[in-house]
């Protein structure tokens, strides 16, 4: 950043990565981190029922944990690809079925991410913007929320950081081994969350493009070498779904044709970006519905919805990118400040208009994915910034990014009523000292300016991490908050001791079935028994079809069929409709059972 103003040297030197106190730092950071991430943690229960179901069915069955399968027994697969729940179900093998091994899994990959980030930007700026830059993400409110819920974004996150380390490391030498590593990695990001993974590839690419110091046609060429290593990671498991005999796999949740490619491609791709036919009661959902991002916009990622999860250091992002870039504009092509504010900024900006104009379905917590992009571009420029604060542009830009993150802060933290209100009007105070201080080019001001910066999104973050989270749409911030915008679908039909206890004591493959993934989710975990979720997340997939269901019960594999709580119209007027013709119901506290076998 400071090309342009310290000669002869267009890149300052990093602090030296040696220097005694980084270990110790360090250390505090991700001690810090694990605490924040692991304290309570149970609290949440079993956080999201849907993909706690699908761990559990991956500690019973070596084939649902294969394929993300929700119920031991093998009918229908999770919505999403199973990259997350192959760690959850693995954690559950070892260690057993609990809260503790279903969330677990999200706040070690929380630490490791903070880890990554740290390593990533150290690489570029030295250790203090590293440091900065791992906080900066271990507290965003969306990132404390993610690494604390059992939702496939915690691994995503993990994993298109690690592909920017690897990036970082390809740019140093133009190594065509470490961009493929990069390519690996997003390539498995895709199986933790498909088509969202690649929402970093114009990052990478650009960056190294720009940057790599060797010939055009090389950096093509290495880049080409990458794209292969993208598809090789994850086709490979798209390839295995379709060639694997369906017979004898579940059904590919979501889908509308039992293929893991048709779900990357639409529902879970186009169709979220674009919008399209929903599944249940997703469909035609308002979109000023805050569970569902707000309206459309740019300034969608600010507004009630999306702001209070990632927008706490985003302007000062802006600010930083804007600044740095312009600082940098003269500076040689192989200049690493420059080449990390592309990446990152480019990162951002990929996220922050798919998120801000998506039509589809949308959730606050996608934004998770451009907190890493954020921390580093305030931790790069603000660091780089401070080591120019002598020349009177670069302070007055960072008192800039310094009053921008700390007013932004006090708007945000104004939306929550009478929450903590020194909190803000500390902030706003604090704001106010430290801009005029660093206009004025007081010095010894440095930790009270990143903390300046960082509060609001602390306290926040605090708050969250002391919030329990469960069903299907969990938000940050307090519990006044949350639970009113995040609980989501809950719970199920027939959960009561007595209908649980007829479950436990049965010995099919399937205790019972119900209407719908949401359903069978929170009788399975109640009971410890596979239950079959007729229809899926929401009731609307082929699966199983009515034929298989009649065999199923004539092979003597279901006990029970439990109505209720559906959400889709297949069930109730084919599988369910049998039912009713063809067995006995009873009533069992106030829910409709029918005994299968």
């Amino acid at each position: 950043m400071t090309a342009t103003l310290t000669a002869p040297s267009p890149t300052p030197a990093p602090a030296r990565p040696g220097a005694k106190w980084t270990t110790p730092a360090l250390v505090v950071l991700l001690a810090g981190t694990a605490v924040l991430y692991l304290w309570n943690l149970t609290d949440s229960g079993w956080g999201n029922q849907y993909y706690a179901a699908a761990t559990q069915a991956g500690s019973q069955s070596w084939t649902a944990w294969l394929f993300g399968g929700l119920d031991a027994g093998g009918v229908i697969t999770v919505d999403k690809p199973p990259a997350s729940l192959w760690v959850s179900g693995l954690f559950a093998r070892i260690f057993g079925f609990s809260s503790w091994t279903v969330l677990a899994p999200q706040a070690i990959e929380g630490v490791l991410t903070v880890w990554l980030l740290y390593a990533t930007v150290k690489r570029t700026s030295g250790p203090v913007a590293g440091l900065l830059a791992g906080t900066a993400l271990a507290i965003t409110p969306v990132a404390v929320l993610m690494f604390r819920f059992n939702l496939p974004d915690a691994l995503l996150v993990l994993l298109m950081v690690a592909g920017a380390y690897c990036t970082v490391r390809a740019l140093e030498k133009a190594s065509p081994l470490w961009l493929a590593l990069a390519g690996v990695a997003v390539g498995f990001a895709f199986l933790a969350k498909m088509g969202q993974a690649f929402l970093v590839l114009p990052a990478f690419a650009a960056a190294y493009l720009l940057a790599a110091p060797t010939s055009l046609g090389k950096r093509f060429l290495h880049l080409l070498g990458a794209a292969v290593a993208v598809a090789v990671s994850a086709g490979w498991f798209i390839a295995l779904v379709e060639w694997w005999p369906t017979a004898s796999r579940p059904y590919i949740g979501g889908s509308t044709n039992d293929s893991l490619w048709q779900l990357a491609m639409g529902y879970n791709g186009l169709g979220r970006i674009f919008g399209g036919p929903g599944r249940g009661m997703l469909a035609g959902a308002p979109n000023a519905n805050l569970g569902f991002g707000g309206e459309t916009g740019i300034g969608r990622l600010f507004g009630a919805s999306m702001g209070g999860e990632i927008s706490w250091l985003l302007p000062a992002a802006l600010v930083g990118l804007i600044a740095g870039l312009w600082f940098t504009r003269k500076a040689p092509l192989t200049d690493r400040t420059r080449a990390a504010l592309v990446m990152w900024g480019l990162w951002v900006i990929g996220n922050g208009v798919v998120f801000s104009y998506m039509s589809g379905i949308t959730h606050p917590y996608y934004t998770v994915a451009a907190a890493p992009g954020v921390a580093a571009i305030v931790a790069i420029a603000g660091r780089e910034m401070w080591r120019g604060r002598s020349h009177q542009p670069v302070r007055i830009a960072l008192a800039v990014m310094v009053a921008a993150s700390g007013f932004w802060g006090f708007i945000l933290l104004a939306r929550f009523g009478e929450w903590q209100p020194a909190i803000r009007w500390t902030v706003l105070v604090l704001t106010i000292l430290v801009t005029t201080a660093i206009v004025m080019g007081v010095k010894r001001i440095a930790a009270l300016t990143a903390a300046t910066a960082l509060l609001s999104s602390a306290a926040f973050s605090v708050a969250t991490a002391a919030t329990p989270h469960g069903g299907s749409i969990p938000m940050s911030g307090p519990a006044e908050y949350a639970s009113d915008m995040g609980g989501g679908m809950r719970g199920g039909p027939g959960t009561s001791e007595q209908i649980i206890d007829l479950l436990r004591n049965t010995t099919g493959t399937w205790a019972a079935a119900t209407v719908s993934a949401q359903s069978a989710a929170s009788l399975s975990l109640a009971s410890g028994k596979a239950v079959i979720g007729i229809g899926g997340w929401s009731g609307g997939d082929p699966a199983p079809t009515l034929e298989e269901f009649k065999q199923y019960v004539a092979d003597g594999r279901i006990g029970y069929f439990v109505s209720g709580g559906g959400m889709g119209d297949r069930g109730d007027n084919e599988i369910t409709s049998w039912v009713a013709a063809n067995f006995e119901a009873t009533t069992v506290d106030g829910t409709t059972v029918y005994k299968l076998s």
